[in-house]
């Protein structure tokens, strides 16, 4: 039976971790940390890795560091699509924003 990860020549984790992150409603984040517990496997740093390599096809601007920064180089579009989706942000005194990570972060359900 061919699964998922054999049609799209994923490894059987990155599969698993696209599959969570597609699963994170618009205007809501998760962070590296918390896919990684989602899956069940791994860590941040593999999480990260597989959104490197694997993470174009995916709303990656979904998945952020805990601190709220957004993916660094990535900054500019990370924020248009937050605006687009009504993710909660919050401006620093320096006039950047970050995501409001207590209100934006999803907690699993619904």
């Amino acid at each position: 039976m061919a699964g998922h990860a054999e049609t799209h020549r994923l490894p059987e984790y990155a599969d698993r971790v696209l599959t969570a992150v597609e699963g994170i409603p618009p205007g809501r984040v998760l962070t590296y940390k918390d896919v990684a517990e989602w899956v069940g496997e791994g860590g941040p740093r593999q999480v990260g890795r597989v959104m490197a390599v694997y993470g174009g096809a995916v709303p990656w601007w979904r998945v952020v560091r805990a601190d709220g920064r957004p993916l660094p180089g990535h900054e500019r579009r990370a924020l248009e699509h937050y605006r687009a989706e009504g993710t909660p942000l919050r401006a620093l005194a320096d006039g950047t924003q970050r995501l409001d990570m207590r209100r934006a972060r999803w907690d699993g359900r619904g």
